[in-house]
C-alpha cells in the first residue's frame, strides 16, 4: 500500500527516461513510482491536484539564511533616495535601542539610490552614542560612525565611514556573535520564506567566516534549528575558507591545512550536511569591488582580490588537497582568473576529477576563459534575479564589449560547463520562477535585453534549478528528479513554465510545496 498517490497532475519528472506522468506513488518519503505502476495500487491518501503541474523541488544552490532571517526582522532604508530619509530612519531604530553604546545594525544600504555613499560625519548627526552599522545590500561593505571608527585599528582603510571587504570584516568582528537561539530562529524564518517559493533544499553559502559568519558555533545554530523543529527544507553548509588551520596530519594523507578533526565536504545527514569549501576572491559589481581586469565603465579603478593572489591560490590548493569541494567566490573576471588558475594547480598536484568544483556567481567571464572551465570540470553557479534587478546599473559599468558576458547561460552550455541556478538571497530576489524567466528572456525588470545572445530555453532553466542544482550538491542520487526511489520532495505549480508565454512564467503561483512527501501547509 502506498502512503499517497498523487493524481490528476502534469508531473514534469526532469528524467529523460520519463519526462511527464500523470499518476506518482509515495512511499515512505520517497517517490515509489509513476503512472501505471502506482495508479492502480491501494494508497492511504489520495490527493487529487486538479491538474496543477508538479516538478522537483528547486534547489537553490546559493542563499544565506540566517543574513536571510535577520534582513527580515531589521530596519530598513531601502528605497530612500535622500540623505535626510536614510537618516530619520536610523534615528528611529536608535531611539529604540535602550542605551548608549548599543550595537544599532540597520539593512537596505545601497549607495547608488543616493547616488554617493553615506559618510560617519552624518551618521554622527543621529547616533546618539550608539555604535551604528549600516549593512551594504550586497554584503560587501557597510557604512559606520565614528564611534565604531574610533574602536578600528589605524590601519584599516576606509573611505568616510565606507569599509568594504576585508575592512567591512573587522567592524563585524567588534560585534558580540548572535547567539544560537536567535540564528536558528532567523535560519527557521528563511527558510520558510524559501518554501512558500517551491525551494525544498540550498546551498547556505559561507558559515563562520570573516565576512559572513555569525559566530564561531554557527553550525551549531543549524544543528538546533533542525532539533527543533525549525529547518524544513534540506541545507548543505558551506564552511568559509578562513576556518581552515594548519595541521599535523600524517604526511600521507598531504593535507596542510583542515577543519577540526579533518571534517570535509559530504560530512552529515539527509537533512542537514556540509558541503563545499566558501573561498572569497574578490567582492560585488553592486559594491564596485568585483575584480576585473580592466576598470568599470566611468570610474578609474577595477575593484580588488580579498588579498594577495599567491594567498589566494594557497587557500584554494590546500582545501582541495584536504578533500573539499570548492566553492570560489569570484564574479569579476580577473577573480576568475585566479580561481581557475588555482583549481588546475590543485587538480594537476593532485587529481580529483570527482570534486566537482564550482565558481560561485561567474558574474563577468570573457570568452577565453569558458574552455578552461570546461577542460577543468568547474560549474558555473549562478544567480539570474542579479540582472532582472540590477542589470541596467551592471551592463553600464561594463560597457558595451563586456554586458553581454555577464551571468552567462548558453555560453556556459555550449562549452559544456554546468549552469547552475541559485539566488544568494538576500542579496536578490529568491524566486527561481523569476531567474528561469530572465534566463530564457534575458530582459531587467525595465525591459533592457541583456546579452540575449545568452538566453536558454525554458527547459535549460529548470533543468538548472532542479537536476543540475542537484549534482553540484552532490544530491543526485536523491533530489532534482521524480525519479522512483528519490526522496519526494515537490513543487506544485498553478500553470505550466513550459505552456505559458514566458513573460508570465515570474507570476506563476506555487501551489504548494513538498519535502519528504509532506506539504508545507501541514507545517504551519
Amino acid at each position: 500500500m502506498l502512503c499517497t498517490r498523487l493524481t490528476n497532475a502534469r508531473f514534469l519528472t526532469m528524467d529523460p527516461d520519463h519526462p511527464v506522468a500523470h499518476d506518482l506513488g509515495i512511499w515512505q518519503g520517497r517517490i515509489a513510482g509513476l503512472d501505471e505502476a502506482v495508479t492502480s495500487l491501494p494508497a492511504r491518501e489520495v490527493v487529487d491536484l486538479q491538474g496543477a503541474t508538479v516538478l522537483p523541488g528547486f534547489v537553490d544552490a546559493h542563499v544565506h539564511l540566517a543574513w536571510t532571517g535577520f534582513k527580515q526582522n531589521t530596519p530598513s532604508i531601502a528605497g530612500r533616495t535622500r540623505v535626510e530619509d536614510v537618516l530619520a530612519v536610523v534615528a528611529e531604530a536608535v531611539a529604540r535601542t535602550r542605551a548608549p553604546g548599543d550595537w544599532v545594525s540597520i539593512a537596505g544600504y545601497d549607495q547608488r539610490a543616493l547616488g554617493r555613499h553615506l559618510t560617519a560625519a552624518e551618521l554622527d548627526k543621529v547616533s546618539d552614542g550608539r555604535k551604528l552599522y549600516l549593512l551594504h545590500d550586497s554584503g560587501h561593505g557597510c557604512v559606520v560612525n565614528t564611534a565604531v571608527l574610533d574602536l578600528l585599528p589605524a590601519d584599516v582603510p576606509h573611505e568616510n565611514g565606507f569599509l568594504a571587504e576585508q575592512a567591512m570584516g573587522a567592524a563585524r568582528a567588534l560585534r558580540l556573535p548572535y547567539a544560537q537561539e536567535d540564528l536558528a530562529e532567523a535560519i527557521g524564518r528563511a527558510a520558510r520564506t524559501c518554501l512558500t517559493e517551491g525551494v525544498t533544499a540550498c546551498a547556505e553559502a559561507g558559515i563562520g567566516g570573516t565576512l559572513f559568519g555569525h559566530s564561531p558555533v554557527e553550525l551549531g545554530a543549524y544543528q538546533l534549528a533542525r532539533d527543533k523543529g525549525m529547518l524544513p527544507l534540506r541545507v548543505q553548509l558551506m564552511v568559509s575558507a578562513d576556518r581552515l588551520r594548519p595541521v599535523a596530519a600524517h604526511e600521507a594523507d598531504g593535507v596542510p591545512r583542515a577543519l577540526d578533526l579533518g571534517l570535509r565536504t559530504g560530512f552529515g545527514g539527509d537533512r542537514l550536511s556540509v558541503g563545499a569549501l566558501k573561498v572569497y576572491t574578490d567582492g560585488g559589481m553592486m559594491a564596485r569591488t568585483a575584480a576585473l581586469t580592466s576598470p568599470y565603465e566611468g570610474l578609474d579603478h577595477a575593484g580588488q582580490l580579498q588579498d594577495d593572489p599567491d594567498v589566494l591560490t594557497d587557500l584554494i590548493v590546500d582545501g582541495h588537497l584536504a578533500g573539499w569541494q570548492l566553492a570560489v567566490h569570484a564574479i569579476g573576471d580577473r577573480a576568475a582568473d585566479i580561481a581557475l588558475d588555482a583549481i588546475e594547480r590543485a587538480q594537476r598536484i593532485r587529481p580529483r576529477p570527482e570534486a566537482r568544483h564550482r565558481i560561485e556567481h561567474a558574474g563577468l567571464i570573457r570568452p577565453d576563459q569558458l574552455p578552461r572551465m570546461a577542460r577543468l570540470g568547474v560549474s558555473a553557479v549562478v544567480q539570474p534575479n542579479f540582472l532582472r534587478s540590477f542589470g541596467d546599473d551592471y551592463a553600464s559599468i561594463m560597457g558595451e564589449e563586456r554586458a553581454p558576458w555577464m551571468y552567462r547561460g548558453r555560453a556556459f552550455l555550449d562549452h559544456g560547463i554546468p549552469l547552475v541556478g541559485s539566488s544568494d538571497r538576500p542579496v536578490a530576489d529568491g524566486s527561481p520562477l523569476r531567474a528561469v524567466q530572465f534566463m530564457a528572456e534575458r530582459a531587467s525588470a525595465s525591459g533592457q535585453f541583456i546579452g540575449p545572445d545568452e538566453a536558454v530555453t525554458v527547459d535549460q532553466a529548470l533543468h538548472a534549478y532542479t537536476v543540475a542544482g542537484a549534482r553540484a550538491c552532490h544530491w543526485e542520487d536523491r533530489l532534482g528528479s521524480l525519479t522512483p526511489g528519490k526522496q519526494a520532495d515537490l513543487v506544485v505549480l498553478a500553470d505550466d513554465p513550459r505552456s505559458v508565454d514566458t513573460s508570465r512564467i515570474g507570476a506563476i503561483e506555487v501551489v504548494e510545496t513538498y519535502v519528504d512527501a509532506r506539504p508545507s501547509r501541514s507545517r504551519a
